[in-house]
């Protein structure tokens, strides 16, 4: 089964003509779904090939990240947006008193559990070319000229003044270079 996170504030859908790309072929998102009027909410989209199965509709507060905990896998697969990540939850089971995980694969940083990640060199932000997903607010900056695909090794990090996390919820987080060092814990 596939999913979709929309982020709905006070009822207003945000950014919906890039989750009806992936949403393409089936109806038209903003139709078929009515959330709450008041509030922060996180539309979530469960379809098969062929129809909607479930839409729920969960008050939303963001998870606080601090520090990730690096994780390599080089088999992990995750193109399509799943409902079943029982491979991201394995890994992110490993995070031990870290907030969250970044996945390395085959030396190269992808992203965290739950956002895809971006990189400020001083003059452009870098994203990497091979995500685990490519998701909706990662495709909307690419568009914008906003974020540049890019290699980026796991030992590059450190040199970059700010990361930032991005997915449809949280849209663009940064944080700061002091926080960097940090962040990764192997």
């Amino acid at each position: 089964m596939l999913l979709e996170t929309i982020k709905a504030v006070d009822g207003k859908l945000y950014h919906l003509e890039y989750h009806q790309k992936r949403f393409e072929g089936y109806e038209v998102l903003s139709q078929v779904l009515n959330p709450p009027k008041e509030g922060l909410y996180r539309v979530r989209v469960l379809y098969t090939y062929d129809k909607i199965e479930k839409i729920e509709y969960i008050s939303y507060t963001p998870r606080v990240i601090n520090t990730l905990k690096v994780i390599e896998s080089p088999t992990i697969s995750y193109e399509k947006k799943y409902a079943n990540r029982q491979e991201i939850d394995a890994l992110f089971a490993q995070r031990g008193s870290c907030d969250d995980v970044l996945i390395i694969k085959n030396g190269l940083v992808c992203d965290t559990s739950i956002a895809n990640v971006a990189f400020f060199d001083g003059e452009r932000w870098l994203t990497p070319k091979q995500p685990l997903l490519r998701g909706t607010s990662r495709a909307r900056y690419l568009d914008e000229g906003k974020i540049v695909e890019q290699d980026i090794e796991l030992e590059q990090i450190y040199s970059y003044k700010k990361m930032a996390l991005l997915n449809a919820m949280i849209d663009f987080a940064i944080i700061p270079q002091e926080n960097i060092r940090n962040i990764c814990v192997r």
